[in-house]
């Protein structure tokens, strides 16, 4: 497989929708149409943990491509710097922890766009002064709850979200649905 060109379909204020002409193992010319982000193409996914309660901080966050809420881990653009993962969490939710891991750069949806994420680990002291009433730091086009949840009960609340009409992101599903091998 081989890249030949790439040509803009459409540029906006945060993406583009290119078309690549790619040539296959016989030497086929094809087609394919694929989203890039214009900026940062590394973004943060928080997998964030309240202790000692070991509670998972998950947001339930309006997204107008679906034009409905989504269940998911905190994330953001983080510009290639695991740290921005902290101050997303601190919008996000209002939470404050440390960073104990980073997973390196990970692939989101390559089959239609160039996105790649870390996994950003964090812990949240919640005996804090800062974490016992945190206060979001929402930028005007975001509207975000916190859901707090344990990993014996997250499966359920999914489910119970779903069966209201919000939609719930793979990755939770793939963490908390429990293992199937």
């Amino acid at each position: 497989m081989k890249k030949i060109n790439e040509k803009i379909l459409y540029e906006g204020q945060w993406l583009s929708v290119r078309e690549t002409i790619y040539q296959n193992k016989e030497g086929k010319e094809l087609s394919w149409e694929c989203i890039h982000r214009k900026r940062s193409t590394v973004g943060v996914t928080i997998v964030a943990r309240l202790m000692p309660s070991t509670r998972f901080i998950l947001i339930k966050q309006y997204r107008p491509a679906i034009d409905g809420y989504i269940i998911a881990f905190p994330a953001g653009l983080g510009f290639n710097d695991p740290g921005h993962a902290l101050v997303e969490l601190k919008e996000e939710t209002g939470y404050t922890g440390k960073i104990v891991d980073v997973s390196p750069v990970l692939k989101t949806g390559a089959s239609l766009i160039n996105d790649s994420t870390r996994i950003v680990y964090i812990e949240v002291d919640e005996n804090m002064p800062a974490n016992q009433d945190p206060v979001q730091e929402l930028e005007e086009a975001e509207d975000i709850e916190v859901c707090l949840v344990t990993k014996e009960g997250a499966k359920g609340f999914l489910l119970q979200q779903i069966e209201k009409g919000a939609h719930v992101a793979s990755n939770l599903w793939y963490v908390f649905s429990g293992s199937h091998f």
